[in-house]
């Protein structure tokens, strides 16, 4: 049977690890005569009130770079767990989980969407709010054209729907949850965006945001990423993750849940290389071995970070009234303007 490299790494790693990982396959992607699993791999505490951190990659099938950047940080972690007891103690407390592909049969065809021509990343039931760029921001006119969202009168793609059940599994009680989704084909650097994605309106989490980005920023004040709202760039219809961040607060109100998107900046891979353009996925990947390499490790110390964030909440997530309304406040001066 047809499979993906990514997959028979995610296997194998399953295979190794046996008593020390949690795995579960959350759907299986059909079409094409294909049928691919989408593995969760989670470790560290299974209590519901753990803090959490998810990473997922494959959204997207021709931003195949984003699934294995998420293989290969699932890799390094598993070896680190074999040996590092700052790791074993860390996972104690904590709980992590990946989902490396979540769009298999789409990273095989090197297609954006899903078997039956969905973009996932515009097909949860939500609708943006305000002036939206034409078709990009998803439209439900035909599947012949890339953003198409799905019918209005059908469900979520199995796909979108295996991965906002994981997710909500995993955070639902928790209360701290980051979860950071991996993709590219936008910009010459690196981007952490946090919602929304529907309006320019500001994040309601924004303090948060911004006390998080302070300690990153305090931490490792050299790192490339630029953290900003999505919407600052585009708006769409349908973002998975505005539906999960949305669906969290309205029942768990009291949790604090930031989903991440880590949108790496491929045009640079581009200028460096035009030629890669002729590939069907060259604006998307770095298609230079070196280069390949260079991203596949160039997030690590990111991942780090994210482990002990999540970890050490007081840092930065347990905020007074006064230091909500100062973090806002400059959030507000930052981002949007105000």
């Amino acid at each position: 049977m047809e499979t993906l490299p990514e997959i028979q790494q995610i296997e194998k790693r399953i295979q190794e690890l046996g008593s020390l990982v949690q795995v579960e396959v959350i759907a299986h992607s059909v079409g094409h005569g294909l049928k691919m699993p989408i593995h969760k791999i989670s470790f560290g505490n299974p209590s519901h009130l753990a803090p959490v951190l998810g990473l997922i990659g494959g959204v997207h099938g021709l931003e195949r770079i984003g699934s294995q950047v998420c293989v290969a940080l699932l890799n390094s972690f598993a070896e680190l767990l074999l040996w590092d007891q700052g790791i074993q103690n860390l996972l104690k407390n904590v709980r992590v989980f990946f989902i490396p592909t979540v769009n298999p049969i789409g990273i095989y065809r090197k297609s954006r969407c899903n078997p039956r021509g969905v973009d996932l990343m515009r097909n949860a039931p939500v609708d943006g709010i305000g002036e939206l760029p034409f078709l990009l921001s998803g439209h439900r006119y035909t599947k012949k054209l890339p953003w198409y969202r799905g019918a209005v009168s059908e469900p979520m793609e199995v796909e979108s729907q295996a991965l906002v059940n994981a997710v909500q599994r995993e955070i639902k009680d928790s209360p701290l949850a980051l979860t950071v989704d991996f993709h590219s084909g936008f910009g010459l650097r690196d981007r952490l965006w946090f919602p929304y994605a529907k309006t320019t309106n500001a994040f309601p989490d924004l303090a948060h945001v911004h006390s998080f980005n302070e300690l990153l920023e305090k931490t490792y004040p050299h790192h490339f990423y630029k953290v900003e709202p999505q919407a600052k760039n585009y708006t769409t219809h349908g973002d998975l993750w505005d539906y999960l961040y949305d669906e969290q607060k309205r029942t768990k109100p009291e949790n604090l849940y930031l989903p991440l998107c880590l949108e790496m900046g491929s045009w640079s891979w581009v200028r460096k290389n035009p030629w890669q353009l002729f590939k069907v996925d060259g604006a998307f990947n770095p298609s230079v071995g070196h280069r390949h390499q260079r991203i596949l490790r160039r997030h690590n110390t990111l991942f780090e970070f994210l482990l002990r964030a999540v970890n050490s909440s007081d840092a930065w997530a347990r905020l007074s009234a006064e230091q909500l309304a100062k973090h806002e406040l400059r959030a507000k001066e930052l981002w949007y303007n105000e």
